[in-house]
């Protein structure tokens, strides 16, 4: 198979998928783990919040035969959106950077709620929240599957994520900048933030920023870096 074919194999299952962005799969997100579809990498049926329907889309769409759900990865159930306990609340804000849909709302020491069209019911929250103030709350009855999710739930999902997701980076980003100005800042007048006063000492310290400087800046862009 071909990039472009592939390419287009990607578009296909990862539209086909709920966007939970639950990683029950085994995959950070519902693209990693359409692209280890697409690649031959990773089985058709271990996405649980699709179900059994789910499966079979990515049959139809990849031509691979129908298999049951992977338990390992979960078992299909009707839809959740989680719901916070107000009263145990603290405000630790834990929950807020592992919602992948931004679905909770809340600040330092402030209790927080959820808006529940946007939770996907992940489950991501639950975790890390110290005080084990928030549950899951079934939305769709009897419905399972593909059959708890309609289009838009998944075009919804899919759109909030991925904005979450340029938002990290963008904080990433300018965290890195802050932390390399600092850096500059320091080997720029390096004798007054030190104690020694060795120039040895202050040689092997300017080398060891600069390093790390180095290291960053190739991090963030390879092709920077030389080799």
């Amino acid at each position: 198979m071909n990039a472009t074919d592939q390419s287009t194999l990607f578009s296909r299952i990862h539209a086909a998928l709920p966007q939970t962005q639950c990683t029950r799969c085994g995959y950070p997100d519902c693209a990693a783990y359409a692209q280890a579809v697409a690649a031959g990498e990773a089985a058709i049926n271990q996405c649980p919040p699709g179900g059994a329907e789910g499966v079979e889309r990515l049959a139809a769409i990849t031509g691979l035969p129908a298999l049951p759900l992977n338990p390992a990865n979960g078992s299909e159930g009707p839809r959740s959106v989680a719901v916070i306990d107000e009263a145990w609340c603290i405000g630790c804000t834990l929950c807020l950077p592992v919602c992948p849909t931004d679905a909770i709302l809340g600040s330092n020491k402030m209790m927080h709620t959820v808006i529940e069209p946007y939770c996907t019911g992940c489950e991501l929250c639950i975790p890390v929240c110290p005080v084990d103030c928030i549950s899951l709350e079934n939305v769709t009855g009897e419905r399972t599957g593909w059959a708890a999710w309609s289009e838009p739930d998944a075009v919804l999902a899919r759109t909030r994520y991925e904005i979450h997701s340029l938002r990290r980076i963008r904080s990433k980003d300018e965290n890195d900048k802050r932390l390399e100005e600092k850096a500059q800042a320091k080997l720029a007048d390096l004798p007054a933030h030190t104690q020694h006063t060795d120039p040895a000492v202050i040689d092997k310290k300017r080398a060891v920023i600069e390093a790390a400087l180095a290291r960053a800046r190739a991090k963030r862009d390879p092709g920077t870096s030389g080799g």
